[in-house]
């Protein structure tokens, strides 16, 4: 797998990419928040409990508003395992997957256990927060792929037939490591995706959010981070319907004004290829982040995913100050995502001065344990 080797990070370098990494970890969040109480219910519905214009405003989802759903807790895990992932890179430990696999197997026991357990001295910082051990709704796919110790892969993927968009939404940070080769983000997310969603419309459709998620992270237009995803897409096996709903997503921008039906036709079966689709599509058509989150999740399909899908997206392109100030000020979680954003934007623009061959920072390495 690729490494940061050939970024070159000045100050301002990285105070962009933090702004970004920000953006990404808080848009997923505040669009799964927006989109997790109508999460299920058809736009009929939504409008007869919200009104003509439907959900404009955070709603109340979980006991109170702003609170998000296990697509954003299993999008923090994936952040922790991608750190441990390079700590444990100085002992030769270098597999990203099982290190993310590991992660995913953390946020599964805080949906079994009823607080976090502090013999277990591996676990690092992030499994000890104790508003994690909620149980928010998480997919059947999700509880059979983490359920036991065994890993899901390519060759032998969990649930073959699955092809929900649970993975996808919690594939952002794979983008957002922005010195890697965009064909080494897309692979990691789609080996990680394999562990829940064995069908080929499940993982690629995370490999291909991945690589959208990176474009932007680097600097590139939406237009052409989705076209460097169809670049990827092509020679996979079984790419046709991911391509296919980028095309579409795509194509319906030049078809009018943004409706709530022209993102229902886009949605489809509420797979992860037409939850893609969506998220491109209202990043692009929205006059601003907060439209865009609110066409996102008011159509007849899923809108958790549907929302933290496209909430990646502009929070990336845009960076964490174009995302709505008061939905942010009621986030669920905000300390969290705060705090594990700048620990990965640290590791990645200045991970020698935290650990490495010449001596590694105690607080760090307990933090992230190589365990």
């Amino acid at each position: 797998m690729g490494a940061t080797a050939g970024a070159v990070w000045g100050r301002v370098e990285q105070q962009d990419f933090r702004s970004r990494v920000r953006g990404a970890l808080l848009g997923v969040a505040v669009g799964d928040a927006l989109g997790a109480p109508v999460d299920g219910l058809g736009l009929d519905e939504i409008r007869e409990e919200y009104g003509g214009e439907g959900l404009v405003d955070l709603g109340f989802g979980y006991g109170r508003r702003g609170t998000v759903s296990h697509l954003t807790q299993l999008t923090l895990f994936t952040v922790d395992g991608l750190i441990r992932a390079q700590v444990r890179r100085d002992i030769g430990a270098w597999h990203p997957p099982t290190d993310l696999h590991r992660a995913y197997l953390r946020w599964a026991t805080t949906q079994r256990d009823w607080g976090p357990d502090e013999r277990r001295k591996d676990d690092g910082w992030l499994a000890r927060e104790e508003w994690l051990y909620a149980r928010r709704d998480p997919a059947r796919s999700l509880l059979i792929g983490f359920g036991d110790e065994s890993m899901g892969t390519l060759d032998s993927p969990k649930n073959p037939g699955e092809a929900g968009p649970e993975a996808a939404a919690r594939s952002a940070p794979f983008g957002l490591l922005v010195g890697w080769e965009p064909q080494l983000v897309a692979q990691l997310a789609v080996e990680c995706a394999a562990q829940t969603h064995g069908h080929p419309v499940g993982y690629l459709s995370a490999g291909a959010y991945a690589v959208i998620v990176h474009a932007l992270a680097r600097g590139e237009s939406l237009d052409g981070a989705v076209q460097r995803a169809l670049a990827l897409l092509a020679p996979r096996p079984g790419h046709e319907p991911v391509s296919d709903a980028l095309q579409h997503a795509l194509g319906a921008v030049r078809q009018g004004m943004p409706t709530p039906e022209r993102v229902t036709g886009l949605m489809g079966e509420g797979t992860a290829e037409g939850q893609l689709a969506v998220s491109v599509y209202c990043a692009l058509v929205g006059e601003d982040v907060r439209h865009g989150l609110c066409l996102a999740v008011n159509h007849d399909g899923p809108s958790a995913a549907a929302g933290a899908l496209t909430g990646g997206l502009l929070g990336t392109l845009h960076g964490e100050t174009a995302l709505p100030p008061a939905w942010l000020a009621e986030l669920e979680g905000r300390p969290t995502l705060l705090e594990l954003a700048d620990d990965f934007a640290m590791e990645m623009t200045q991970g020698p001065a935290l650990h490495g061959p010449a001596g590694s920072a105690p607080g760090w390495l307990a933090r992230y344990p190589r365990g």
